[in-house]
């Protein structure tokens, strides 16, 4: 009888997920509701986050039952930001009633599966750890936007690391510009660009223009494609320099000279 009356409302197929049905319901409205899709809240994070804008964008599909606004205290973000760089960007579909852990857990396990063995052994391959591998990838992000340009990034700053250059990456000191903020309540807007006297004057282990090596951990949500732009990079790269212009295109250096040069031309 109910595949009957369903065919006879041209319901079809039923999606996979959570529906919300009770046994007063009438199949009429059972059909309906089957009709308007999952009660899952589709929720999609965006690669290059870091764990308080995913807090945030948690907040607006659960509203008040997972975080708070920027610079408020969150239980989400006391409970993820040790995992800052291993919660994956992706689309998911959580249930109303998810807790903060299976929602932790779904993100690091997508991430678990998408940084397989394959990728961090080409990354050992290189000289760095796993956990190494995490916090370029997670700069890279941030630095860099086609494949191909984060591949030469991933060199650059590979080839400085291994030098026992400064990385000098931006990324890294407007992540530890805004985690002063939020310290403080004054940030607005997370990943603003950086001036110049922020370079000396944002102190933090994690500003690469003031410390040597890597920061202490990721600085943001790596994709796949950052991860991939890791393990494929090549140290031996004639390039130490950068710069992207504002319309996103990319111009390399050998020296310092040239890269100011070429900061100076298209700036």
């Amino acid at each position: 009888f109910f595949k009957l009356a369903a065919k006879n409302a041209g319901l079809t197929g039923i999606n996979a997920g959570d529906f919300v049905i009770s046994p007063s319901m009438t199949s009429d409205e059972i059909i309906e509701v089957f009709k308007g899709g999952s009660a899952d809240i589709k929720v999609t994070l965006i690669e290059g986050w870091r764990v308080e804008q995913i807090a945030a964008e948690l907040n607006s599909k659960f509203k008040i039952k997972h975080s708070l606004p920027i610079g408020q205290n969150s239980k989400f973000i006391e409970a993820a930001k040790k995992y800052e760089g291993y919660l994956f960007a992706d689309t998911y579909f959580f249930h109303p009633d998810a807790t903060i852990e299976t929602i932790i857990e779904t993100l690091r396990a997508n991430f678990e599966r998408k940084y397989t063995q394959e990728l961090q052994k080409k990354i050992s391959a290189k000289g760095l750890t796993p956990e190494q591998g995490v916090i370029l990838a997670s700069i890279v992000e941030r630095e860099g936007r086609s494949k191909e340009v984060r591949t030469k990034v991933a060199s650059i700053l590979l080839k400085r690391f291994n030098m026992g250059m400064k990385l000098d990456a931006d990324a890294t000191v407007q992540y530890a510009k805004d985690s002063l903020k939020l310290k403080n309540g004054t940030l607005e807007k997370f990943w603003q660009p950086v001036v110049i006297t922020d370079y000396t004057g944002v102190v933090s282990p994690y500003n690469t223009y003031l410390n040597n090596g890597f920061p202490p951990g990721p600085i943001s949500s790596p994709s796949l494609m950052s991860l991939e732009a890791v393990a494929d990079a090549n140290s031996d790269i004639p390039y130490l320099y950068y710069f992207h212009d504002s319309e996103g295109n990319s111009y390399y250096a050998a020296t310092l000279e040239e890269h100011r040069a070429n900061v100076a031309a298209h700036r």
